[in-house]
């Protein structure tokens, strides 16, 4: 199997591919203290994680930078489910509402749930993330974990659409992956 295929550890399991990022406070601390936090999850093995990098913040421009990452994690939660951890885990890292796309001490975010398209009618889950193909900070670290996949949508790989995304300039490499979750 190659780096990146959405290969399930069983049949029970799906590949996920997460979006982390952090503007608050100690930055890589928060990356790593989320990672951590997911895998504390019986249901959640973070597999692998790319390196950091450090970008600008898109949206919202009067804050401080980002340091952002990708995950692989294989889990056993439903979309629904991965989705209410993120969100608790988010709250207990001090993430409070406020402006959107604003500061934050991290966000989570669900960029590929194996292979699926979901889109219920709420705002908070649709899979793949409906604009990831428009945001470098996202592409390029989940092409170094996950290059060979394709997009279920977009039908292509993403290595092709981190290629091809406005803004790769800006997205500088920070430092290695974090804790113990490199590939």
């Amino acid at each position: 199997m190659e780096a990146g295929e959405l290969e399930p550890l069983d049949s029970n399991q799906v590949t996920v591919f997460l979006g982390l990022g952090s503007n608050m406070g100690d930055r890589s601390e928060n990356l790593e203290r989320a990672l951590a936090m997911l895998e504390q999850d019986p249901a959640v093995k973070v597999e692998a994680c790319s390196a950091i990098y450090e970008t600008e913040p898109w949206g919202y421009a009067e804050q401080d930078r980002f340091l952002n990452c990708a995950a692989r994690v294989a889990t056993s939660l439903t979309g629904e489910e991965l989705l209410a951890l993120a969100k608790r885990i988010e709250g207990d890292l001090g993430r409070q509402a406020g402006i959107r796309y604003g500061p934050r001490p991290i966000d989570i975010d669900i960029l590929l749930y194996g292979d699926q398209v979901i889109s219920v009618d709420s705002p908070d889950l649709q899979i793949p993330h409906p604009r990831m193909n428009e945001r470098a900070f996202v592409l390029v670290p989940l092409a170094e974990i996950a290059g060979n996949c394709r997009h279920p949508v977009a039908g292509r790989l993403i290595s092709e659409l981190a290629n091809l995304v406005e803004g790769k300039e800006g997205v500088r490499y920070w430092c290695g992956a974090p804790g113990n979750f490199a590939e």
